[in-house]
This record gives C-alpha cells, structure tokens and sequence, in this order.
C-alpha cells in the first residue's frame, strides 16, 4: 500500500512537489485542522491580499480519515481568510477526504494562480493540473455530475459560480449535502483559477492493529447508538435545536433585533420535506436530510440565518433560499447575515435607494432575498456590495459594522442569541476563525441540567450552575476548544464528540484507543491531550501575525448594547465590565499575556515541533 503523502502544487509554475510529513509532526498535530494551521502559520506571510497568488490554500483529511473510524469523512480546507483577513479555516464531511487518502494523499497544498480555469486531478500516488474551461460557470451540483459523467466515479470538493466571481464568502462543497462554509475558502479557490480537487483511488489506508481497530470500533458504535440524542440525531437532525432554543428566545431574528421566531420551523415542521435522511462517510448517525425540494437540509443554521433572521415566514420559502445558496457556492451563515444586515440599514434610513440601485430592501420578502442571492453571486448591482460582505461597511454607511452581528470580521455562524447564553457569547469571542460555534460550543451550558460533579469533572474545574453569568465560563469555553480542536486533527464529526451533543460520547480515552490502532505509535493520553492547545496556540500566533489585538476579541455592539426583548431571555444583554474580566480569565487559563498574545518561550517551542 501506498504511504500517505503531502503534495505541494505550485499552479503558476505548473510544477508539482510530493513530500512526506516528519512523524514528529504528524505526533504533535495528528492532521486535519492542525497540520493545516501550521503550514499556514510557516507559509503564508505577512501583509499579503489574500486573493494574491502568494496565499496558499490547504486540502487537509484528518489523522484517522477514511478509516473504520465512525463519523471520520472529515477534511479541513485553510487559507489567509479574504473575507476576514485572519484566519481562513473550514471544516466539511462527505466522501471526498477518505478518497483523496485513497489516492495516496493526506494533504494537499496549493501555491500561485494557474493560468487558466483548471482543477487537480489525484490518483494512487499522482498529482495532475488539468484544463477546466469546460466546467467553468457551472453550479455546485451540475460541476459533480459533469466531472462524474466525464470521469466515472470519483470525488471532488468544488466551489460554485461564488467563487468563481470572488465573493468574499464563497464555500467549498462535495456531493449534495456537505459544505466547507465558513470564510471564503471557495474564493481563494476562484483567485487560484481551481474549479476543484477531484480525486479517485484505490490504495487503501494501512492500519497497524486491524483487530483492535474492529473491536473499539464495534464497542464505540454501541456506546453511541445505546445514547438517547442519537436516534434524535438520525430522525430529525440538528432542526431540533430550533424549537429548544426557541423556547426561551435563543434565536436571532431580524439581525438580532429580536430573540425568537414562529413555530413554524421546528422540526416537526421540516420533517414534512424531508425526503430521507443520509449520511457521510463510515457514519451511522444519519443526521443530514435530503428535502423534497431539490437539495440538502434544511440545517439548524439555515432555519435561523436564512429565516428568522431575515424575516422568512414560510417555511418552504427557507428551504428554497438555503437549496439555491448552496448551488451557487455559497456559505449559509454569511449570506444570511449581511441580508440581515442590509435589510436593517435601509429599514432605519441609514442607506437608501441610492445605494440599493432602487431595491427596496425589507425583512420577509422571499422574492427579494432570492434575487439578491443570485446578484451577490454575479456581483451585479447592489450585490457586488453585498459581496464583499463586511468590506462594504464604508458603502453601507456603517463604518464601525455597528449593526453587523459578527466577530473578527466573521458573521456568527449559528443562530444562536448569545445574550442570555454567556458561555457561548465567550466563545465566539475568542473562536480563532470568528463568530462561530463550532470551535466551542458549550452545548452542555443549555440544553442538560447536569448534577455539580459531574460538570465541574467534565470541565476540571468548579463551574456557576448558570448560563446567564460569565463567572467560570472561561473554563467552559478552554475545555470545549481544545477537545474540539483535538477530533477535528482526528477528522471525526464533532456530532459525536463528548461534550457538543452529550455529556458522553468520544472523549480523549477513545480518541487514544482509535489512533493506537490505527498506528504503531504507543500514543499516551497526556500527549493526546496537548494536541488541541497546540493547535489553538498557533491558531492564535497566526492571527497575531495577520494584526489580531485584543480588540478584536469581542462581540457585535448590539450583544452589548440591546437587551435581548422576548421571552425568558428578555432583558438579557452582556455587560462590558463584566465580558472584559472574563476575557482576562480566558487569557489566563490559555497561558497567555493579559493582552492576549501568545508566550514567546511558547512560540519558542512550537516553532520546533516539526
């Protein structure tokens, strides 16, 4: 069998350079979102565009992707972020990581701008750049089945006509259901002139205990599938967060101007479009919906950026947006939230006609939303403002991104209000890619009364039994990043991870037995356990690189500002006094300086780990 590589692909030069990776660092970062972190923090310097040709753009699958391992289709694709400037990090599931391992790769970086519209073709051990003229300008979905009609059973990541035109937000996405939503990696993929990474193999992946392998993996389905959120999970997917979070008045709604929505969403609404539920790779979950409207989902995410928080009423209407969001190529959370933000500015007076090149701009207006869509991908009229999301805020009248619910230039990914859910609010404070729940979301804060001790063992540390206080919640916020930092190095779906959906599940015990099953290693817990800080120590130096201060370790005005007014979450808002001195304890339990900065005998150490 064919020994993993590392293939660096120089698309101005045409040249191609396969490399392998030192198993010192592989042992310190495992793979995935870790070695795709490092290599950005070496390579990418400082002060560049990040649609230059000097950016690089990372294909990276995870340690144990594409093995028995359950839930391990998962890959990480990086870059300076174009539409933040910091980090560019998104994560994604499907087939097309465990095929691109098949084919003998592990990682896939890319440098330059090709030529012309190409893709890279990968199989068993070789690396081609190929002529992409005839795939151009076509939607996410029909780029699969020309390239599958063309090249017989293959997988691919691609980005749509979004990233072809550079929208600052334009995603990656492989088959039908999966995505790489977050900041912009499919405009880094349109400014490299790359349609896709396609890729076909047949080599297998080796694994050290095959025996070993079997059994933990036939243990741990059991111990996941005897857990009551799995079946949830497989019935009716993430939509069931919807009508919790609703309940108290979690949702953001009208760009947060509110803090719940219509009944309509819940679940048990959306199942009457669902017409299967469907999986990916070497998972037993089955938490994704196929809808009888012509795509995916809809995902908790798109029931509240895509509804809620533009005002949709109708459920079908959401579904409908979300289905042409995604064939176009672009990412769900971002669309959502600068209609939000464009629909409150012209609601206020704050731009007019003038602006909008005579578009009335209005919450709850399908038609609307679904023009405008198509005019951000196409960057035609008032959508070549939109397009460039929070880079337009000078055109938009709104300089210091007063109304725009985002963190570190990175519209929050989810539709949670944070304003009553402080931990959480922490979180994307700090996340190393922006606005996003998914880098900690302490899920276990809301949606399970756990007894004292186990909560304060889970976290190791003594936890306030409150999600309305800060107190603590710096220790909340630390754990959940590192243990998600840790599975997405692995390459695992953080569905099952312990402490996002459960209490239970995957936690470093089982993550330790999968990998020394996997490799000759003898891996202990305690350096398992130093991968996630690891990663979130050279997240971090990254940033710092690309002019992250403190400052920017906080959250949209209005969380400040506005009292949340619905529900029991009325009256709710986060204090300044109260968000700064959790900020510091943060620091603290992250071993940083009080400004946030990374220790340089710490920067010392990590810059050796290869």
């Amino acid at each position: 069998m064919l020994k993993r590589k590392l293939g660096v692909i120089d698309l101005t030069k045409n040249k191609i350079n396969i490399q392998e990776v030192s198993e010192s660092l592989r042992r310190n970062l495992l793979g995935g979102r870790g070695l795709n972190s490092y290599y950005l923090w070496k390579m990418v310097p400082k002060g560049i565009d990040p649609l230059s040709p000097e950016n690089i753009l990372i294909f990276g699958a995870g340690f144990l992707t594409g093995t028995l391992a359950p839930s391990s289709g998962r890959f990480n694709v990086s870059a300076l972020s174009p539409e933040t400037g910091f980090l560019g990090d998104t994560n994604c599931g499907g087939f097309f990581a465990p095929e691109m391992r098949y084919a003998g790769f592990d990682r896939l970086i890319l440098k330059g701008k090709a030529e012309r519209p190409s893709y890279i073709y990968v199989e068993d051990g070789t690396v081609e750049i190929r002529d992409a003229k005839d795939y151009w300008d076509l939607d996410t979905y029909d780029v699969q089945k020309a390239f599958r009609k063309d090249l017989g059973q293959v997988e691919m990541a691609v980005c749509g006509v979004a990233g072809e035109n550079l929208i600052r937000y334009a995603c990656v996405r492989t088959g039908i259901k999966n995505a790489g939503g977050r900041t912009g990696m499919g405009c880094v993929m349109g400014s490299k002139n790359i349609k896709a990474i396609v890729a076909h193999g047949t080599t297998g992946i080796e694994i050290a205990h095959p025996e070993d392998m079997l059994k933990t993996v036939e243990e741990l389905k059991d111990f996941l599938m005897s857990s009551k959120i799995t079946p949830i999970l497989g019935s009716v997917g993430t939509p069931l967060l919807y009508e919790v979070s609703n309940a108290f008045g979690g949702i953001r709604t009208k760009n947060s101007q509110l803090n719940a929505w219509s009944d309509d969403f819940n679940a048990s609404e959306v199942e009457k479009f669902v017409e299967k539920m469907i999986s990916c790779s070497s998972c037993f979950v089955h938490s994704r919906h196929r809808n009888t409207l012509g795509g995916e989902g809809p995902e908790y995410t798109a029931l509240g950026l895509l509804g809620s928080n533009i005002g949709i009423e109708r459920l079908e209407d959401c579904i409908k947006l979300q289905n042409q969001v995604n064939e176009l190529g672009l990412d769900v959370s971002s669309t959502g939230t600068y209609l939000a933000w464009a629909f409150e500015l012209y609601e206020k007076g704050i731009i007019d006609d003038k602006v909008t090149g005579g578009l009335e701009l209005e919450f709850g207006n399908y038609e609307l939303s679904k023009k405008l869509i198509d005019m951000i991908s196409r960057r035609e009229g008032f959508g070549d403002i939109l397009a460039d999301g929070g880079w337009s805020a000078e055109k938009l009248k709104d300089p210091n991104r007063d109304y725009l619910i985002a963190v570190k230039g990175l519209p929050q990914s989810d539709p949670h209000d944070v304003r009553y859910m402080k931990a959480f609010a922490l979180g994307i404070a700090t996340s190393s890619r922006g606005a996003d729940h998914l880098r900690s979301r302490p899920t276990l804060e809301i949606f399970f009364k756990l007894p004292p001790d186990v909560r304060n063992k889970i976290y190791g540390a003594e936890i306030a039994n409150d999600p309305t206080t800060l107190d603590t919640k710096e220790h909340v916020v630390s754990w959940s990043e590192n243990i998600f930092a840790t599975i997405d190095c692995l390459g695992m779906c953080k569905f099952i991870c312990h402490g996002f959906n459960s209490p239970h599940f995957v936690d470093y015990k089982w993550m330790l037995r999968l990998i020394n099953s996997a490799v000759a290693w003898d891996f202990s817990e305690s350096e398992l356990r130093a991968v996630g800080p690891r990663v979130i120590d050279i997240e971090r130096s990254f940033n710092i690189k690309h002019g992250l201060t403190k400052a920017d370790d906080s959250l949209p005005k209005r969380y400040f500002d506005d009292p949340s007014p619905l529900k029991a979450a009325k009256g709710h808002h986060i204090d300044r006094e109260e968000f700064a001195r959790a900020l510091d304890r943060y620091y603290q339990v992250r071993g940083w300086t009080n400004e946030g900065l990374v220790k340089e005998e710490r920067i010392a150490e990590l810059k050796v780990i290869a």
